[in-house]
């Protein structure tokens, strides 16, 4: 049974608490993460920049495999909602192509060192959060192929050729995201790379309407 002090109760208090610290380590991990990779990272570097006990970290991680994978849901789990609303928003090509691109800068933008993060473990040594990355991006694909199969410009497509068109949006949108983030705060660099991707973009989108041809 769960005590109550003042309208709440102590198994909540202890969750809530339990929550800002694995919440804590991710930061911690994540802020060392900068300048390598979680190869190269110790599980006792994390606890202290964390402020926890090495002990505590098993409370929360199996190890810092298992932290590495977090982080890839963290970066990315939010984003299925939003990539599945801005593909079915419009059905004009032109739109969903800015939409796509502006929401890859605003991820750049919002969460750099998630996307650095990425972009070292998505080849990295860790195999785990390998996996996990390229987890997350065959569910990114899946989920374009079914909106794209909504689309009348994909009547009569194939469901291989449907998931090889979104493969391409996938790998377009990690090339953007990685390439603005090594443009930096350079705004002429960054409007380079996002015009290049609307670009890339327009030209698999006039493929795609030809492709049955």
């Amino acid at each position: 049974m769960s005590h109550t002090t003042g309208g709440v109760t102590v198994a909540g208090v202890r969750q809530a608490r339990k929550l800002r610290t694995r919440q804590a380590l991710l930061d911690a991990a994540l802020a060392l993460l900068e300048e390598r990779g979680l190869s190269g990272l110790g599980l006792r570097e994390v606890t202290r920049a964390a402020g926890i006990a090495p002990t505590a970290f098993y409370r929360h991680f199996t190890g810092m495999a298992d932290l590495g994978v977090a982080l890839v849901e963290e970066s990315l789990g939010g984003l299925h909602a939003t990539v599945r609303a801005n593909l079915a928003a419009t059905a004009d090509s032109e739109r969903r192509i800015a939409g796509t691109v502006g929401l890859v800068a605003r991820l750049v933008r919002e969460q750099p060192a998630h996307v650095r993060f990425l972009a070292r473990e998505r080849h990295g040594g860790v195999r785990p959060v390998r996996d996990a990355i390229g987890g997350e991006l065959d569910r990114f694909t899946s989920e374009v192929a079914e909106a794209l199969a909504g689309l009348p410009e994909s009547a009569g497509w194939r469901r291989e050729d449907l998931l090889m068109l979104a493969r391409l949006y996938v790998d377009l949108m990690a090339t953007t995201a990685f390439a603005l983030l090594e443009a930096g705060p350079d705004g002429a660099a960054r409007e380079r790379v996002e015009g290049e991707a609307r670009r890339r973009l327009r030209l698999v989108a006039l493929g795609s309407r030809h492709w049955l041809d």
